[in-house]
């Protein structure tokens, strides 16, 4: 494949490989797989790459053997919402660059394509979300009473949240105000001859930050200290603030629990 043939320049894909993997890492994918992918575009092209991660950006260097030319650039990563799909198909998109030898205009409209899919359907995962923290109640012990409350509870704290991230509230205040909500939701459980405890306890399950978790510890086994430890603090950070909207919820009906 010829760069110039193709107007693949070194700037170009640089600055895709930029934004390709920048988005990679703001729907929660590990670093190394980003690492990983964006190289193989890039020597798909006959660059050599290399990416770097810091705290809020990543780093991509690209140098050209053939002109003995370099190029860098630096991106924030955004703060974007978790997403299986896009990690699968983002991660597929760099297979088919080396497959099929996609020019670097062609490899952007499939990229564009991936970002403009329709996602699922907003109910859809209301649902979902409500039936496993439901289920988490019956995994802990809780009659059906306590799972129909939790289910309530569950998808009342969701909208709570998607709401106040749509505000662009900050999100340590929305997971607390989540937590505090969707306990509360839970606190009926208190009037009902139910499993409350069992209730209280699992309704605010579904906050648990669990990519970032995982995310965090695959990066730091897989060398990128810096990049997984901050992934972990932010995941302890949110965690406590689930805990707190949590505890409000003890500290209101604390007569009731003892």
């Amino acid at each position: 494949m010829e760069n110039d043939l193709h107007g693949n320049s070194l700037k170009a894909v640089g600055t895709f490989l930029s934004a390709y993997a920048t988005h990679m890492m703001g729907c929660g994918v590990h670093t190394s797989r980003v690492v990983r992918c964006t190289q193989r575009i890039g020597e798909s092209y006959g660059y050599t790459v290399v990416t770097m991660m810091v705290q809020k950006g990543v780093l991509i260097k690209l140098y050209d053997p053939k002109s003995n030319t370099h190029f860098a650039i630096q991106e924030a990563i955004p703060p974007l919402p978790i997403s299986f799909e896009h990690n699968a198909r983002l991660s597929a998109l760099s297979w088919e660059v080396v497959d099929e030898h996609l020019t670097l205009d062609e490899l952007r409209e499939r990229y564009e394509q991936i970002l403009a899919a329709p996602r699922t359907h907003p109910l859809f995962v209301l649902i979902l979300v409500g039936l496993a923290n439901a289920s988490f109640c019956r995994l802990f012990g809780g009659d059906l009473p306590a799972m129909g409350i939790v289910f309530w509870a569950t998808v009342v704290g969701f909208i709570c949240k998607q709401k106040l991230i749509q505000e662009h509230v900050n999100h340590y205040i929305a997971f607390m105000t989540s937590a505090f909500v969707a306990s509360l939701c839970t606190s009926i459980s208190l009037i009902f001859n139910t499993d409350s405890e069992i209730a209280l306890t699992t309704s605010v399950l579904y906050l648990v930050p669990g990519v970032p978790l995982i995310n965090g510890v695959i990066d730091i086994v897989e060398g990128y200290i810096q990049t997984g430890f901050s992934r972990l603090v932010e995941a302890f950070l949110l965690i406590g603030c689930i805990g707190w909207g949590f505890s409000i919820t003890l500290f209101i009906f604390r007569s009731s629990l003892l």
